[in-house]
Protein backbone atom coordinates (compact mmCIF):
# COMPACT_ATOMS: atom_id res chain seq x y z
CA UNK A 1 0.00 0.00 0.00
CA UNK A 2 2.78 2.52 1.17
CA UNK A 3 4.58 2.10 -3.03
CA UNK A 4 1.13 2.64 -4.14
CA UNK A 5 0.60 6.08 -2.05
CA UNK A 6 3.90 7.10 -3.08
CA UNK A 7 3.75 6.57 -6.80
CA UNK A 8 -0.26 8.55 -6.36
CA UNK A 9 2.08 11.52 -4.56
CA UNK A 10 4.44 11.43 -7.45
CA UNK A 11 2.32 11.43 -10.64
CA UNK A 12 -0.10 14.24 -8.69
CA UNK A 13 3.03 16.01 -8.11
CA UNK A 14 4.21 15.99 -11.42
CA UNK A 15 0.48 16.79 -12.57
CA UNK A 16 0.82 19.80 -10.91
CA UNK A 17 3.84 20.95 -12.51
CA UNK A 18 2.35 20.13 -15.55
CA UNK A 19 -0.49 22.19 -15.29
CA UNK A 20 2.31 25.03 -13.82
CA UNK A 21 4.36 24.78 -16.96
CA UNK A 22 1.44 25.60 -19.37
CA UNK A 23 0.08 27.95 -17.80
CA UNK A 24 3.35 29.91 -17.39
CA UNK A 25 4.00 29.06 -21.43
CA UNK A 26 0.45 30.76 -21.81
CA UNK A 27 -0.78 27.49 -23.27
CA UNK A 28 -4.80 26.64 -22.71
CA UNK A 29 -5.36 22.89 -22.91
CA UNK A 30 -8.66 21.46 -23.14
CA UNK A 31 -8.32 20.54 -19.13
CA UNK A 32 -7.84 24.80 -18.45
CA UNK A 33 -11.16 25.07 -21.06
CA UNK A 34 -13.38 23.12 -18.99
CA UNK A 35 -11.67 24.13 -15.60
CA UNK A 36 -13.40 27.43 -16.39
CA UNK A 37 -16.54 26.39 -17.62
CA UNK A 38 -17.36 25.73 -13.87
CA UNK A 39 -18.16 28.16 -11.83
CA UNK A 40 -15.57 29.06 -9.33
CA UNK A 41 -13.36 25.77 -11.57
CA UNK A 42 -9.89 26.97 -10.82
CA UNK A 43 -10.51 27.65 -6.90
CA UNK A 44 -12.10 23.88 -7.00
CA UNK A 45 -8.81 23.20 -8.70
CA UNK A 46 -6.22 24.79 -6.18
CA UNK A 47 -8.48 23.26 -3.28
CA UNK A 48 -8.32 19.91 -4.19
CA UNK A 49 -4.77 19.15 -5.73
CA UNK A 50 -2.62 21.32 -3.22
CA UNK A 51 -5.19 19.32 -0.60
CA UNK A 52 -4.52 16.13 -2.06
CA UNK A 53 -0.72 16.96 -2.18
CA UNK A 54 -0.82 17.74 1.37
CA UNK A 55 -2.57 14.05 1.67
CA UNK A 56 -0.76 11.94 0.09
CA UNK A 57 2.77 13.50 1.09
CA UNK A 58 1.65 13.38 4.78
CA UNK A 59 0.89 9.96 4.05
CA UNK A 60 3.90 9.07 2.00
CA UNK A 61 5.94 10.52 5.05
CA UNK A 62 4.16 8.10 7.28
CA UNK A 63 2.81 11.13 9.46
CA UNK A 64 5.87 12.47 10.45
CA UNK A 65 5.27 15.74 12.56
CA UNK A 66 7.26 18.93 12.95
CA UNK A 67 7.57 21.34 15.60
CA UNK A 68 8.00 24.86 13.71
CA UNK A 69 7.76 27.85 16.03
CA UNK A 70 6.70 25.24 19.24
CA UNK A 71 3.32 24.32 16.70
CA UNK A 72 3.27 20.80 15.84
CA UNK A 73 2.66 20.65 11.79
CA UNK A 74 2.89 17.61 9.25
CA UNK A 75 6.18 17.49 7.03
CA UNK A 76 4.03 16.91 3.96
CA UNK A 77 1.57 19.88 4.75
CA UNK A 78 4.73 22.63 5.83
CA UNK A 79 6.60 21.45 2.25
CA UNK A 80 2.98 21.39 0.22
CA UNK A 81 2.17 24.60 1.76
CA UNK A 82 5.33 26.71 1.28
CA UNK A 83 5.48 25.00 -2.36
CA UNK A 84 2.25 26.77 -3.12
CA UNK A 85 3.32 30.13 -1.52
CA UNK A 86 6.47 30.12 -3.96
CA UNK A 87 4.73 29.02 -6.92
CA UNK A 88 1.84 31.57 -6.42
CA UNK A 89 4.09 34.29 -5.78
CA UNK A 90 6.33 33.15 -9.25
CA UNK A 91 3.28 33.97 -11.32
CA UNK A 92 4.79 38.15 -10.71
CA UNK A 93 7.05 37.17 -13.18
CA UNK A 94 5.14 35.53 -15.89
CA UNK A 95 3.72 38.35 -18.04
CA UNK A 96 0.45 35.90 -18.72
CA UNK A 97 0.42 34.96 -15.20
CA UNK A 98 -1.71 36.47 -12.16
CA UNK A 99 -0.92 36.46 -8.99
CA UNK A 100 -4.23 36.06 -6.97
CA UNK A 101 -4.58 35.88 -3.28
CA UNK A 102 -7.69 33.78 -3.54
CA UNK A 103 -5.49 31.29 -5.55
CA UNK A 104 -3.52 31.19 -2.62
CA UNK A 105 -6.52 31.19 -0.15
CA UNK A 106 -8.12 28.22 -2.01
CA UNK A 107 -4.29 26.39 -1.76
CA UNK A 108 -4.40 27.23 2.01
CA UNK A 109 -8.17 25.88 2.66
CA UNK A 110 -7.34 22.59 0.93
CA UNK A 111 -4.05 22.25 2.74
CA UNK A 112 -5.53 22.96 5.88
CA UNK A 113 -8.60 20.46 5.20
CA UNK A 114 -6.81 17.50 4.25
CA UNK A 115 -4.10 17.91 6.93
CA UNK A 116 -7.13 17.94 9.38
CA UNK A 117 -7.96 14.41 7.14
CA UNK A 118 -4.04 13.24 8.11
CA UNK A 119 -5.09 14.29 11.43
CA UNK A 120 -7.70 11.58 11.63
CA UNK A 121 -5.94 8.77 9.96
CA UNK A 122 -3.19 9.52 12.57
CA UNK A 123 -5.67 9.64 15.41
CA UNK A 124 -7.55 6.38 13.80
CA UNK A 125 -4.16 4.85 13.83
CA UNK A 126 -2.93 5.38 16.96
CA UNK A 127 -5.61 4.16 18.59
CA UNK A 128 -5.81 0.86 16.23
CA UNK A 129 -2.16 0.74 17.89
CA UNK A 130 -3.22 0.84 21.20
CA UNK A 131 -5.81 -1.20 21.76
CA UNK A 132 -3.28 -4.07 20.11
CA UNK A 133 -1.27 -3.47 23.14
Amino acid sequence: MYRVVCALTAALFIFILWIIYLADRGDSPLFFYLVQQWPYGDKACHFLLYGLLALLLNLTLELKVLTVARIRVYAGTLAVALFAVIEELSQALFPNRTLDAMDLAADAAGILLFSLLSFGIDWCRQRRLDACQ
